[in-house]
């Protein structure tokens, strides 16, 4: 115990990680443990600990709900850093909702064609950096190209092939966008392309997952095989639960287009 505590000494930091340590007692360190050594210390730690966890999760038993695997960051920051995999599987999760709301709205409106991107001579850039997008009634959308005229065509293509079933009509430096009605084939075609825009941030979700489980990986000669087990369940475990709330909010813009 006394060599134990030595090992934890350095690292107050990481006692709080660990309060079942507290009540029923830490467990041994390894004979022969390194304790002048920093990084020996550290590996002791973090393997006592994440023993414990594994312990934990296996002694729940066959046929019960397996508990959720919660690694703190810290105690793993050598192998990989789960704070930037979160944030990654968040920057998904942000990049679908910010696709709902601009491009898949049954009322189409001046801002909806902001960010529609047109293919220029001179490259690609958002329509409302070319033209001077407004509404003349709730039936008709107006886009003024008099400060790029040659780009006129091209923004008027983009427009027709947006997928917001827009059919727009040039008149010379004009483009007339005209509101279609909301028909439910309408509604039902936005949320085929909601449930699209899903799938593919799904799998830039699954991109996120693949690239942390590799680097967690790279560290199995180096780490025991309960370290890397459950880090790879963390992970996973994240990455459910992100995919979980991308299928509320799909849920929830189909009921919307659907209405």
């Amino acid at each position: 115990m006394a060599l134990a505590l030595r090992c934890l000494r350095p690292f107050p930091s990481l006692l709080h990680l660990s309060s079942f340590a507290m009540t029923r007692g830490l467990p041994q360190a390894p004979k022969g443990c390194p304790a002048p050594l920093l990084e020996g210390c550290r590996q002791c730690v973090q393997q006592m600990l994440l023993s414990r966890q594994l312990a934990t999760k296996k002694a729940k038993g066959k046929g019960q709900s397996q508990a959720k695997v919660n690694i703190s960051a810290a105690l793993v920051e050598d192998i990989i850093n789960l704070e930037e995999t979160s944030e990654g599987m968040q920057a998904v999760i942000e990049a679908l909702k910010e696709d709902f709301s601009r491009n898949l709205s049954v009322r189409t409106s001046p801002g909806a064609l902001d960010h529609i991107t047109v293919m220029t001579k001179d490259g690609k850039f958002p329509l409302n950096q070319l033209g001077q997008i407004s509404q003349k009634s709730p039936q008709l959308m107006i886009v003024n190209m008099t400060n790029f005229p040659e780009s006129t065509a091209a923004a008027a293509k983009a427009i027709r092939e947006s997928g917001m079933n827009l059919n727009p009509e040039v008149d010379g430096t004009v483009i007339r966008v005209p509101v279609p009605k909301v028909t439910r084939e309408h509604r039902e075609s936005l949320a085929k392309l909601a449930k699209q825009s899903t799938n593919k941030s799904k799998e830039a979700l699954r991109k996120v997952r693949s690239k942390s489980i590799t680097q967690v990986k790279k560290f199995k000669n180096k780490v025991s095989e309960d370290t890397i087990w459950l880090l790879e369940k963390q992970i996973q475990q994240m990455a459910d639960e992100a995919a979980t709330e991308m299928d509320k909010l799909l849920a929830a813009k189909t009921k919307e287009l659907l209405g």
